[in-house]
């Protein structure tokens, strides 16, 4: 039971006293606790430690062996750029944000990435941004365009070329400290990096006034606030400068330590480790090129797979369009041929039905015809019996001239005649005895009467005849009133004929004439 208390006893052994640390990478956090050794530590809970590269390679392409490195290293030298902490030119910084799209997004996709697919993405240094009057759209556009043209560059690759790039920037890998390097307190700035010592004035941090390469220095001592550096070179002269801060000071003395070592090491041969882990590297790279190269196959196998099957659905709709629409020509041609046949049977109706018109009409031209050709042989028969009525009549008018001449004739013989017997009674009156007259008177009176008789038949003939005349006269108008009543009923078949007139005309003389003679 003893035993079993100092056990107890012993688990409520005091704890070692902890403090909460957080450890931000550039991309990343992570919370943990650590005990209290001898060392001071902040208040602050947590603390905050910030996971950064110190000092810079010289070629980025070789020094980087491991991708998790380059990948932490890119998206700080990104950060120093955006914060303008590194200069870089308005060119340059569109070219680097360029080859940051293509590590974050891959290949350009026109479908995916369509205008403003940018717009939360911090890219270009305020300073650019704010140099040229342009809208987001405009820088956005400039950025796709080299975008485009990094097709098929991995990520890795794609923060390579940022940080080759960016490695030739003036400002890369630089520390800046502020110094003074006299008495009277001139101020300068103190730049620390991969190649060595530069000066600087306060208002330019691109190009040194003085510079002193690692390779041609052969001491840095440090003495509280005064540093001085020894060129390699005995003849040249031993350069000075001051720092008023100490913490500032040991700062200074660690960079300028480490970035000599590494300048001296860059320039050995790697020791085996390091040409385990180039290796190693390499190896892990081949490997990735070769799952890439794979990866892309397949991606491409992929592509064309979906490209055709998209083409064979494609396909397979149009032919489904195309069917459905060759049913619906073959529904309306249905339609059509069924219209067609009603069509043509009412067509053929109709084509009877003319033809039957087309008969009955026949039929009726064929009677106009002969109703034609009759009153084209009656209209000549009544031209002939016309023109025998006007040469009857013209003989008439002659005949009834000559009687006239002759009833002239016989009046003058007449008068001649009486004249004579008048003349003659005179004589035998005179010449006779009066025992003979009276039968001289009997002979006169005898062939007088003859003589009249005569006449007076002649006149009843020349009567009888013209009634004769009147009779066939009065027949041919009634024959010529009814040609033009049938004329007319038959809707103008003939044109007016002047020679009708012309008959007409020549009856009503003939008529005169005989109203004259008689």
């Amino acid at each position: 039971m003893a035993d079993f208390t100092m056990s107890i006893l012993g688990l409520k052994k005091k704890q070692p006293k902890t403090f909460k640390v957080k450890v931000s990478t550039m991309d990343a956090e992570m919370e943990f606790s650590c005990e209290v050794l001898d060392q001071e530590v902040p208040k602050d809970s947590p603390i905050t430690f910030h996971f950064l590269a110190k000092f810079f390679p010289e070629k980025v392409e070789d020094e980087l062996v491991q991708e998790i490195t380059q990948h932490l290293f890119f998206l700080q030298v990104k950060k120093q750029i955006l914060d303008e902490e590194i200069f870089c030119s308005p060119e340059a910084s569109v070219l680097l944000a360029s080859y940051a799209v293509q590590a974050k997004y891959g290949d350009y996709d026109p479908n995916f990435h369509k205008p403003g697919f940018l717009a939360q993405d911090e890219l270009l240094p305020k300073r650019v941004l704010m140099q040229y009057q342009m809208t987001p759209d405009m820088w956005e556009e400039k950025i796709t365009a080299w975008y485009a043209e990094h097709r098929n560059i991995t990520r890795d690759e794609a923060e390579m070329e940022y940080l080759k790039i960016a490695q030739d920037l003036e400002m890369y890998g630089v520390s800046y400290f502020s110094i003074t390097q006299n008495k009277r307190d001139t101020e300068l700035l103190l730049g620390v990096d991969a190649q060595g010592l530069h000066i600087y004035s306060p208002n330019n941090k691109l190009s040194p006034n003085k510079s002193f390469p690692w390779s041609g220095i052969r001491n840095i001592s440090y003495s509280e606030k005064e540093f001085t550096i020894k060129p390699l070179d005995k003849k040249k002269e031993v350069f000075k400068f001051y720092s008023s801060q100490l913490r500032v000071n040991k700062l200074i003395l660690q960079l300028c330590i480490g970035n000599h070592d590494l300048f001296m090491r860059r320039r050995k041969v790697d020791s085996i480790e390091v040409q385990q882990m180039k290796t190693q590297a390499k190896e892990e790279k081949a490997r990735k090129k070769v799952e890439r190269q794979i990866l892309a196959r397949e991606k491409q196998m992929r592509e064309e797979a979906e490209r055709a099957k998209e083409e064979m659905e494609r396909r397979m709709f149009q032919l489904q369009d195309e069917a459905r629409m060759a049913n619906e020509a073959l529904l309306r041609s249905e339609e059509t041929a069924d219209l067609l046949a009603e069509k043509a049977q009412i067509a053929e109706e109709e084509a009877k039905l003319l033809a039957h018109k087309a008969a009955e009409a026949e039929q009726d031209r064929q009677r106009l015809e002969v109703t034609a050709l009759k009153t084209k042989e009656e209209k000549r028969l009544m031209e002939q019996k016309m023109r025998e009525a006007e040469s009857l009549a013209v003989k008439l008018v002659e005949q009834s001239e000559r009687r006239l001449k002759e009833a002239d004739h016989l009046k003058q013989d007449l008068n001649e005649a009486k004249d004579a017997e008048r003349r003659a009674k005179q004589k035998l009156l005179e010449i006779t005895k009066p025992t003979y007259p009276v039968m001289l008177m009997d002979f006169k009176d005898s062939d007088m009467k003859r003589l009249s008789m005569e006449i007076e038949r002649e006149r009843l003939e020349y009567m009888e005849k013209s009634k004769h005349l009147q009779d066939q006269l009065k027949e041919l108008k009634s024959e010529i009133e009814s040609l033009k009543l049938e004329e007319q009923q038959q809707a103008g078949l003939y044109t007016h004929n002047p020679n009708l007139d012309g008959l007409g005309q020549r009856t009503h003389h003939i008529g005169k004439h005989q109203r004259e003679i008689a």
